[in-house]
């Protein structure tokens, strides 16, 4: 094979096809930058028309996909590609993906009921799966759902697997009753631990007025009264009223002489004879 018919060959195609190179690298930097500009824009008039930001976040994500979509296949046409031809089989490959992979087509259906019914928003705390995550929402997107946890991790579950388990909105109705038990002794004064209760409840900047707060014997357990209590708050406020009371409940118990009782083992010791 002739060395000189190979090296000309390749560079007539160096020469042909390196301005369509340059054209594809400089048109995707664009558009690129041009999508997320637009997208940016799109957000905001979104928002302005009076959508959540749950619906906003989800309809951007969808408007960015399809256009980086049309800027693949206006790159693809650069080289001479059909792109009528190239749509015929993207349809076709397109159904045998999702065969294949409908996993991620169901996140995206998925995605669609949760815009559709609207289990919480974005800024909502919110448990999924029966308590194994919990965070405030970020973000609904077309295939996953972030979550931002109390210590600033993010999560970010699939869409089905948020409708396919159980949902606790804990913010979604405004309000919401942080649920607490405090464990006093049998010798201690229910009257007087429930009044301790009641005035931390009183002092916590958090707590609102109505529905008024309870104390409520709930269980006699084996080696502590449980007395429970349920003071409503913002739902914002939801864990800066939990971690107050249970400090502040503590610490009025320990000056008052109130004691919570703790696992004890009494060991008897037998004289051998």
């Amino acid at each position: 094979m002739d060395i000189n018919k190979i090296t000309d060959k390749g560079i007539g195609m160096a020469i042909e096809y390196a301005p369509k190179v340059a054209l594809a690298i400089i048109t995707l930097i664009v558009g690129f930058w041009l999508i997320g500009k637009i997208v940016k824009f799109a957000n905001k008039a979104i928002n302005r028309s009076g959508l959540d930001q749950t619906v906003s976040s989800f309809i951007s994500s969808l408007i960015s996909i399809g256009l980086k979509v049309m800027l693949l296949l206006s790159v693809a046409s650069t080289f001479g590609v059909n792109t009528a031809s190239f749509l015929a089989i993207l349809g076709g490959l397109m159904v045998g993906i999702g065969m294949a992979f409908n996993g991620t087509l169901g996140h995206v259906a998925a995605g669609v009921m949760l815009m559709i019914f609207k289990p919480f928003k974005v800024g909502h705390l919110v448990v999924i799966g029966g308590g194994q995550t919990t965070g405030t929402v970020e973000a609904i997107n077309a295939f996953n759902t972030t979550l931002k946890t109390l210590d600033n991790k993010r999560i970010i579950i699939s869409n089905s697997n948020v409708t396919g388990n159980d949902i606790t909105n804990i913010s979604g109705q405004g309000h919401v009753g942080v649920e607490l038990t405090f464990g006093i002794g049998y010798n201690d004064s229910i009257d007087k631990a429930r009044e301790i209760i009641l005035q931390v409840g009183k002092d916590c900047p958090h707590i609102l007025a109505a529905p008024a707060q309870a104390v409520f014997v709930a269980e006699l357990a084996d080696s502590s009264v449980n007395l429970a209590t349920r003071p409503f708050c913002k739902s914002e406020d939801y864990w800066a009223t939990m971690f107050y009371m249970q400090e502040h409940v503590k610490k009025e118990f320990d000056k008052q002489g109130v004691g919570i009782p703790f696992p004890q083992m009494d060991v008897h010791m037998i004289p051998q004879n």
